[in-house]
C-alpha cells in the first residue's frame, strides 16, 4: 500500500471530520479511505481517531501524529517541485542586491557567467551598502557581507570576506611606514561610515586579539570611495581583499602589519523561503555556491600566489 497516499488520507480525514467527505474530496470509495487508514493506525501503532456514526475526531495519538504527517506530505511536495523544474531550463527575472564594492569587483562579473550558461534569465542588479527589505523591495536575493543574521531568512555562505590594512606609498614616504600595531595611533585613518568606531580590532598570527585606537581623518558610506580616499594618500584604509588584487599586484596600494588580520565576515546568499522557489535562483545560488566556495575565496587565492 502507498504509504504516501495513506498519510494523505489520514492528514484529509482529520481536517475534514469525516470519512464520506474525505472520500468525495479524494475521489475514492469510503471503504478505501477505512483501509488506508487502518495501515497508518498499523504502522503507528496506535488508534489515531475516535469514529463514531456522526463525525470522526482525533486521539491524543492521532493529535501528536498530525503534524508529522502534515510535514511528510511537505516534503513530498516539494521533492516533486524540484523534480518537475529539473529538466526545465530556468528563466524569468531575478532581482538581486548587494554592496557596490562586491558589485563592481566580484559578483557582476559571477552573474554575467552564470547569464551566459542561461540566457532566458534576466539580472536586475542593484547595489546599496545597507540592509535590504528583500519582501518590501521585491528582491529576490540578497548578497550580503555581514556576521549578524536575520533568523527569519534563509541562508547560505559563500565565502569568507577578509580584509587588511593598507596605504598608498606617497603617504607612507609622507607620515611613514608603521612598524606595529600601537605605531597606528599617530596616523592618519580612514573609515566606512557604518564601521567599527574609533578603533581597529585586529587579530595577531597566534590568535591574539587586540584593541588599537586611532583617528579617523576620512569618512565615507561607500567602500569604493574608502578605496579611493586610500589611493589619493589619505591615509590607512581597512578594505577588503576582494576588491584589493589589482591594487597590490600593481603596487598602488601596500599591505601593512601583515601579522595582524582584521575580523573576516561571512558572504551570504539570503533569500525568503526554499518553499517553491523558482528554478532560476535555487539555481544561481548553487552557482555562486560552486564559484565563490572553499576553505579560501578565489581572490585571497589569487592574491597568495602574488606574494
Amino acid at each position: 500500500m502507498d504509504r504516501l497516499t495513506a498519510v494523505r488520507v489520514f492528514v484529509e480525514v482529520a481536517d475534514r471530520g469525516s470519512l464520506t467527505q474525505a472520500a468525495e474530496h479524494l475521489d475514492m470509495s469510503t471503504a478505501m479511505v477505512s483501509r488506508y487508514l487502518a495501515a497508518v493506525e498499523g504502522w503507528f501503532d496506535a488508534r489515531l481517531l475516535h469514529r463514531t456514526t456522526r463525525k470522526v475526531s482525533l486521539t491524543d495519538a492521532g493529535l501528536a501524529a498530525l503534524p508529522s504527517c502534515r510535514q511528510m506530505l511537505d516534503i513530498a511536495e516539494e521533492a516533486r517541485h524540484i523534480a518537475a523544474q529539473r529538466n526545465r531550463e530556468p528563466a524569468g527575472v531575478l532581482r538581486v542586491t548587494t554592496a557596490g564594492s562586491f558589485a563592481d569587483a566580484q559578483l557582476t562579473a559571477a552573474l554575467i557567467e552564470y547569464q551566459q550558461q542561461y540566457p532566458r534569465v534576466e539580472i536586475v542588479l542593484s547595489v546599496a551598502d545597507k540592509a535590504t527589505d528583500l519582501v518590501a523591495e521585491r528582491f529576490d536575493l540578497a548578497v550580503r557581507i555581514t556576521n549578524t543574521l536575520d533568523p527569519t531568512m534563509i541562508t547560505r555562505q559563500l565565502a569568507r570576506c577578509r580584509s587588511l590594512l593598507c596605504a598608498s606609498p606617497d603617504y607612507l614616504q609622507r607620515h611613514g611606514l608603521p612598524r606595529s600595531a600601537d605605531d597606528l595611533r599617530r596616523h592618519r585613518c580612514i573609515a566606512h561610515a557604518f564601521g567599527i568606531g574609533k578603533q581597529y580590532r585586529l587579530t595577531r598570527k597566534g590568535g591574539e586579539t587586540i584593541t588599537v585606537p586611532v583617528n579617523w581623518s576620512f569618512h565615507t558610506n561607500e567602500t569604493a570611495l574608502l578605496r579611493r580616499a586610500a589611493l589619493s594618500g589619505a591615509g590607512i584604509a581597512m578594505l577588503p581583499t576582494y576588491y584589493l588584487g589589482d591594487d597590490l599586484r600593481s603596487g598602488r596600494l601596500v599591505h601593512l602589519l601583515p601579522d595582524h588580520e582584521p575580523e573576516s565576515l561571512g558572504i551570504h546568499a539570503i533569500y525568503l523561503s526554499r518553499q517553491h522557489q523558482p528554478l532560476a535562483l535555487r539555481m544561481l545560488v548553487d552557482f555562486l555556491v560552486a564559484r565563490f566556495a572553499g576553505e579560501t575565496a578565489p581572490w585571497d587565492r589569487l592574491l597568495g600566489e602574488c606574494s
